[in-house]
């Protein structure tokens, strides 16, 4: 019996009755996929991949917004036996050259409106054979449209593989360097709708999601396409940014049951709606990962909607979230415990196991483990340990078992020889009325030691004046020697497209 993952997520649908309910939707479109149409549609794209003489474990990159043709090409690949590489959606042109280079891909497939910032790095792609253009007035000269490659094609079954073989890669955000390909195997998609979907979301075929994270990012894959179509669900897709006021009217105009977000969206949401209308939708969860979610902006967005942020930490390598708060057991200032198929482990630099009250890397195992990064050999060595998989972050576990977030492996520091959590520290300027956003790093004073330095973002309306006395509030809040000795008041914070805040670009030099 073949694993093929387009069996469970696409065709299944048809001989459990849902044909012709809606799979996906586009906000401000109105087009929509049936679960039928998503089928069929994806069937004719693995017919015109091979049509086109895309083989079985080349690759096709996926430089496609968040509109129905996304889920299409994503099954349609898998069902050939080709491997999807869906990419983020908001990187330089010399980044998809890397990529183009380091993928060998024979095919890509590109939104209209994202063609100009790609379309510099495709004459240097010696592998690539076809590029496909969707939407637009006419395909640009050496490219074809969307319509034109699937003419024609007819719907196949999913080829016969194994549930080791890989079925999809997707790049590393990058955040300290040139992203990496991180390796996936048909069995992790329905290892991460089983575990995280099924024990800590409880999606069900009722539900309507919208996901702010986008369908490149490894947990807006789960969120918007695997989880709900393990249960028949519906999702609400949104080609453009989430910006607040498109948040707002997609909650207003899709009544979404779950919303999924990060934790900066989260902060500027709540800051919105300071000022502007709450939208009227029946959420009743909201979950949150890329980054660790300040207690404060939970305890407000559950004043708000009455519903918790359900915050959880998750990785590329591990393909989704892996440990978390749960629906009743939501603790602001946690990350939860283990998903139900997870174990993790904090360790020290000697890799000795720790207990409560100790600062050490988290290393967790589960069944939806990368099969190592491509090209990648060393640092899959060092990031892959058996059954283990180093997350590279630091954490505590309080007496309880529960996992509070320290930061990254290299963003932690010691002052007064203690170490020192900068997220903790940004938890505390966020608690201050005036601030909106915060990064803290390590900063030598005149005699050479590290201290914490601030880079603050200050809500509207609010100047540096605002700030008085927020060493204090600090201090108050944390400990005396934990205050930020410096603070850089800034426009914005350096981030991923996944809204992880990159540290290590304020650390350098002015």
């Amino acid at each position: 019996m073949t694993a093929n993952a387009a069996i469970y997520f696409t065709d299944r649908h048809l001989t459990e009755g849902r044909a012709d309910r809606i799979a996906f939707r586009e906000a401000g479109t109105g087009r929509t996929l049936s679960y039928g149409d998503l089928a069929s549609c994806s069937g004719k794209v693995a017919d015109a991949l091979a049509r086109h003489g895309i083989r079985r474990e080349e690759r096709a990159l996926m430089l496609v917004q968040d509109q129905i043709e996304w889920p299409m090409i994503f099954w349609g690949a898998i069902k050939a036996g080709v491997v999807a590489v869906p990419l983020n959606t908001l990187l330089a042109t010399s980044v998809y050259d890397f990529i183009l280079k380091d993928s060998r891909a024979r095919v890509l497939f590109v939104s209209a409106d994202l063609w100009p910032v790609v379309e510099p790095a495709i004459a240097a792609a010696d592998s690539l054979r076809v590029v496909v253009v969707i939407g637009g007035d006419a395909a640009p000269a050496g490219t074809i449209s969307w319509r034109a490659f699937m003419a024609d094609a007819r719907p196949v079954p999913p080829v016969s593989v194994s549930a080791d073989e890989i079925a999809f890669w997707l790049y590393s955000s990058g955040s300290t360097g040139q992203p990496k390909g991180v390796r996936h195997v048909h069995a992790s998609l329905r290892a991460t709708a089983d575990t995280y979907g099924a024990e800590v979301l409880g999606i069900t075929e009722a539900d309507t999601v919208y996901s702010a994270a986008k369908l490149f990012f490894a947990y807006g894959l789960g969120n918007a396409c695997t989880f709900p179509l393990s249960v028949g669900a519906t999702t609400v897709l949104l080609p453009g940014r989430p910006t607040p006021d498109a948040v707002s009217a997609i909650l207003d105009g899709e009544q979404p049951t779950i919303f999924c977000g990060v934790p900066t969206l989260f902060a500027a949401l709540v800051h919105h709606w300071e000022k502007a209308p709450l939208p009227k939708a029946p959420l009743r969860r909201s979950i949150s990962a890329g980054e660790a979610l300040p207690a404060e902006i939970g305890r407000k967005w559950q004043g708000l909607w009455g519903v918790d942020i359900l915050d959880g930490v998750g990785s590329t390598e591990m393909l989704h979230i892996f440990l978390s708060n749960r629906p009743g057991d939501v603790v602001y200032g946690t990350s939860g415990i283990a998903v139900p198929g997870y174990e993790v482990r904090l360790v020290d630099e000697a890799g000795h196991d720790l207990g409560p009250g100790e600062i050490g890397e988290l290393l967790v195992r589960g069944a939806s483990a990368a099969d190592g990064y491509w090209n990648q050999r060393g640092k899959s060595r060092i990031t892959f340990e058996g059954e283990w998989t180093r997350t590279g972050d630091k954490y505590e576990m309080t007496p309880e078992g529960r996992f509070i977030y320290c930061g990254r492996t290299d963003d932690m520091f010691k002052v007064s020889g203690i170490w020192l959590s900068p997220f903790e520290v940004e938890q505390a300027l966020i608690a201050h009325p005036a601030v909106l956003e915060a990064a803290v790093v390590a900063h030598r004073d005149e005699d050479g030691l590290e201290k914490p330095r601030a880079f603050i973002v200050l809500k509207p309306g609010h100047d540096a004046s605002a700030l008085d006395g927020i060493k204090d509030h600090v201090k108050d809040a944390i400990g005396k020697w934990k205050y930020p000795r410096w603070i850089d008041v800034v426009d914005s914070l350096p981030k991923t497209a996944t809204g992880k805040i990159q540290r290590f670009k304020l650390r350098e030099p002015a």
